[in-house]
């Protein structure tokens, strides 16, 4: 089946966060600005692309649920989406398109989309011109996705539209930072994707992953006396102490970073 991903809700946002970790990856402040402006302009709180693109989610990330749980949620969810005015998405994805050709280009659309198939299909599902045949099918395979019996330990693993986002730079990431820890990926990736739901999640993991870092900042303090790292540990600890205070900035994710890397150094010392 043809497929015109320009008019791809979900595809339109993985191509925008991907152009958004290209301008993190290569240090383009003016990239990183242009693409947080187009994004935050098309898929802003109560943008009807936003609303349109947490549906495909509700499809493409629900695991391991019972078949007949699966075929109703996909029903609730068509239901839905044919309640969103389709000439509202058309003219939002118009100007979204419009803004990426003018703003970063046409070749931001070759960007590869590892799960573009999946997009595909949940788009062909939304779509009132897809052929009844192929409609089914099409749905019966996100039923069998979302019911598929897969080991705890294994859907723990299983990653969301959002990570897919990000993953798919990881090798790129690795080349220029090889050292890149686990901590430091998750970082990225939630500010990565924080940019669709006003950065509520971001917030959430902020609040876990600062006190986290906040408490081996305290053990290595104790632990140290060379005087260069305990400076350094009591600028770091004023710093996530003074955090909570104001809202999180471009330019505190290189700040948590480097704390990530500085709390992990110290522990491979002991």
């Amino acid at each position: 089946m043809k497929h015109n991903k320009k008019r791809n809700t979900a595809f339109i946002y993985e191509t925008l966060a991907r152009e958004l970790t290209k301008a993190i990856v290569d240090k383009s402040a003016e990239k990183k600005a242009v693409v947080l402006s187009i994004v935050k302009e098309h898929f802003g709180t109560e943008s009807v692309l936003t609303r349109e693109l947490s549906l495909y989610k509700v499809l493409l990330e629900t695991r391991n649920i019972q078949e007949k749980v699966a075929e109703r949620m996909l029903q609730e969810t068509k239901q839905a989406y044919s309640r969103l005015d389709s000439k509202e998405i058309f003219d939002a994805q118009s100007k979204a398109i419009t803004s990426i050709n003018k703003q970063i280009g046409q070749q931001a659309w070759a960007n590869f989309v590892p799960n573009f198939k999946s997009l595909a299909s949940v788009n062909a599902i939304f779509n009132t011109k897809t052929s009844v045949k192929s409609k089914v099918l099409f749905e019966q395979a996100i039923v069998d996705a979302m019911s598929a019996k897969v080991p705890l330990a294994e859907s723990n693993k299983m990653e969301s539209l959002d990570n897919l986002t990000y993953n798919s730079f990881v090798e790129k990431f690795n080349e220029k930072y090889t050292e890149l820890l686990a901590e430091q990926k998750n970082l990225l990736n939630q500010y990565i994707t924080s940019f669709a739901d006003d950065g509520f999640e971001l917030r959430v993991y902020l609040n876990e992953e600062l006190q986290r870092l906040k408490g081996l900042v305290e053990q290595a303090s104790e632990s140290t006396a060379e005087t260069l790292i305990v400076q350094k540990l009591t600028q770091v600890r004023e710093y996530l102490e003074g955090f909570r205070k104001r809202d999180f900035t471009d330019a505190d994710l290189n700040k948590v970073l480097k704390a990530q890397e500085l709390v992990e150094e110290l522990a491979s010392r002991d």
